[in-house]
């Protein structure tokens, strides 16, 4: 029997543990995986050379190997946070950072207490279970990678970047749709960041996968093992400055695993640091961004490590004299990120290049295919503006609402990034933690003034009960 509405959201605004595996078993099978990935693709592509991945792979360090306890909702709200901007139905909103409130019966608690799969998710339509791994393996792996800097960096700020929205700018191929092609790459970039000093940059790669795996099951078997591998050949094509400076962290999500939804974490080391913007004027986070051409095939030089002789191999790579330029693209890219949380429209194209689809924000958008900034709640002590998305849960409407607290917002919206970056880290520590609000059901507030929320809506007079 499904759940009530009242009992979806109840369990959304539960606190659950979440499983983490990082060990150095992990790397081991890991690495099991590589060689026979490897030797598949020499029988049947007869490459002779192993593929490039990430060097000195290793678990987890400490406290961010222990179990995640977090609330589905705040889940999905990381998700959400991170695919503003994603190019899959480029819908402005409605289509993109909605798409997680189809997982809203998706999550209960499993086996030992800890977060699983509920009935409803356990069974999705065949064409649905691609979608479902990717999309909620990328929300678990997110909340695990965010986690992980947080700890890392407890005074700094803490952003996470669609990695494609921040390449196009600078390696997007020609055409009549800018695009990087099959390049491989890696999926998010999170930015540690505290202003006026130089920010930490790590690459995220993030997968899912629903193989029934059990305590009998052989480990080489696993999707697991598979997805880390192939997600640090997709890490090895990002750098910055040079090759192996920059951290990673590896995640696979296994969701049906015996013990409950399990992400297996892995991390490689690295300094990923940027260099320290101007406050105002020529280089800081204001002036409008240029687009650059940079090299893609044989930019990156690897020197003779593990055996292998010094070679020269493709990937993103961002050069020392450009770290500053880098560093303003993470910052305006963020920013198009907070507005397009909130549903602003054609304030976004501000701080988007060209490749990166200012036209299509610019622009106005067809009937039913954006969200629009036309709400305003306050929750606690802060007024947040955004937008709102209205659904039926069981037959029952309700109003999911994202935003930004108000005042950041109007920073944004002038174009005033850098002001909007030192007020968001005065007010970090200001904002609600609990998993609910007054008048709401579950809500995810972060400490960079986004919020988002879920409540049932009044029946309105003309509306008979189910």
């Amino acid at each position: 029997m499904s759940a009530s509405t009242e009992e979806v959201l109840d369990r959304l605004s539960t606190k659950i543990p979440v499983r983490i595996n990082s060990t150095a078993a992990l790397v081991t099978d890991t690495d099991k995986a590589a060689a026979a990935i490897d030797r598949q693709r020499a029988r049947k592509h007869k490459e002779k050379e192993p593929s490039s991945r990430k060097p000195e792979l290793g678990p987890l360090r400490g406290a961010d190997r222990q179990d995640l306890v977090t609330t589905p909702w705040e889940l999905l709200g990381v998700f959400a946070r991170a695919t503003t901007l994603a190019r899959q139905g480029r819908g402005r909103g409605l289509a993109e950072h909605w798409q997680g409130l189809k997982y809203c019966q998706a999550l209960a608690t499993g086996p030992g207490d800890h977060l699983a799969l509920s009935e409803e998710g356990q069974s999705p339509e065949l064409s649905y279970r691609a979608m479902q791994a990717r999309e909620l393996g990328r929300a678990f792996g997110l909340a695990v990678a965010e986690r992980t800097v947080r700890n890392r960096f407890p005074e700094h700020m803490v952003s996470i970047l669609d990695a494609e929205a921040v390449l196009l700018a600078g390696f997007a191929r020609s055409g009549p749709r800018p695009s990087l092609g099959a390049r491989p790459r890696p999926d998010f970039f999170i930015e540690a960041w505290r202003p006026g000093e130089p920010s930490h940059v790590f690459v995220v790669t993030v997968n899912g996968n629903h193989q029934k795996a059990t305590k009998r099951t052989a480990k080489a078997d696993r999707s697991a093992f598979k997805q880390l591998a192939r997600g640090s050949e997709r890490a090895e094509h990002f750098h910055l400055a040079e090759w192996n400076a920059t951290p990673c962290l590896l995640m696979s999500t296994e969701l049906l695993a015996p013990d409950g939804i399990t992400v297996n974490a892995l991390q490689a080391p690295g300094r990923g640091l940027l260099h320290a913007r101007p406050a105002a004027g020529r280089g800081s986070a204001d002036a409008v961004l240029s687009e650059r051409n940079l090299t893609y095939a044989g930019s990156v030089k690897v020197p003779a490590v593990d055996g292998r002789r010094e070679r020269i191999q493709d990937g993103f790579l961002i050069p020392r004299k450009n770290l500053g330029w880098y560093g303003q693209l993470l910052a305006r890219t963020g920013a198009a990120g907070q507005l397009a949380f909130a549903g602003a429209g054609t304030e976004i194209a501000q701080y988007l290049t060209d490749k990166q689809g200012h036209k299509h924000y610019e622009q106005q958008t067809f009937a039913g295919s954006s969200s629009v900034r036309d709400a305003r709640h306050k929750i606690g002590p802060t007024v947040y503006v955004g937008t709102d998305q209205v659904f039926r849960l069981n037959r029952i409407r309700v109003e999911a609402f994202s935003g930004i607290a108000e005042e950041l917002y109007e920073l944004l919206v002038k174009g005033q990034v850098e002001a909007y970056r030192n007020r968001a880290y005065d007010l970090r520590d200001t904002y609600p933690t609990s998993t609910t609000a007054p008048l709401w059901g579950p809500v995810s507030f972060g400490n960079d003034g986004t919020v988002m929320a879920l409540r049932i809506l009044p029946k309105r007079d003309d509306e008979e009960s189910p």
